[in-house]
């Protein structure tokens, strides 16, 4: 249900700029990572799929990096060469496969994407991953614009993806809307830039325990994302 989570920053000035974190705001890509780790344990020998996906939650090599399954094998001594280089394949492979988009988020997209609605990915992952995985759930053709992490080589919540995004859609800070499920990497930054938000709660598999997630709007599916913008504009 879309929530205004109250913090008086709502103003009726038109919305000119849609900017869209990627990952667990358009799909689910940590469930993705979550099957592809089950498939590594079982080339490997091994069943403990979710202690490999703990790898990557550490704050070590990176949320997507490849040295976390390097670390898994060396722990387990594991023989490294060969089976290092395939266990990445299957990772980058069953990750891609198993991403798909949230329900009504294709919808949603395609709804504001007719009505005109200028839209912007803002994302951590390298442009050729972003593109991939949009093109392989068919979101690509909604998307005007891309700031990946290669193109600013700086990552959230740093403001520089936010601010590229908003000289590429040519947009000031005010008439834009970020939508997007952190907190930290997502709604703070865009908050302290000016720029309205909506946090993407269901997204969020790690919320557990936020009271207050600073944003203009609170959603637990994408097809509310209409209803806000309406608030903002005569669609």
């Amino acid at each position: 249900m879309t929530q205004d989570s109250g913090v008086g920053r709502i103003c009726q000035k038109p919305v000119s700029a849609l900017l869209f974190d990627m990952d667990n705001t358009l799909f689910d890509l940590v469930g993705a990572q979550i099957a592809s780790c089950q498939e590594i344990v079982r080339f490997l020998g091994y069943k403990d799929g979710e202690e490999l996906f703990s790898y990557f939650l550490k704050p070590v090599h990176g949320f997507e990096s490849h040295e976390n399954i390097r670390q898994y094998m060396e722990e387990r001594s594991i023989p490294i060469d060969g089976m290092y280089e395939k266990a990445c394949r299957i990772y980058e492979t069953e990750k891609l496969r198993h991403i798909s988009p949230y329900p009504g988020v294709a919808e949603t997209l395609k709804y504001l994407h007719d009505r005109g609605y200028p839209m912007c990915i803002v994302t951590d992952a390298h442009s050729r991953d972003a593109t991939l995985r949009l093109e392989k759930i068919g979101l690509l053709p909604f998307f005007s614009g891309m700031v990946a992490y290669d193109m600013v080589n700086v990552k959230k919540p740093a403001p520089e993806p936010f601010l590229a995004a908003l000289e590429m859609m040519r947009a000031p800070a005010g008439d834009a809307l970020l939508i997007g499920d952190s907190i930290r990497r997502d709604i703070e930054p865009c908050a302290r830039l000016g720029i309205r938000t909506v946090y993407a709660r269901y997204g969020d598999r790690f919320a557990a325990g936020h009271q207050d997630s600073g944003a203009d709007f609170i959603i637990d599916g994408m097809d509310e994302l209409p209803e806000i913008l309406d608030k903002f504009n005569k669609i």
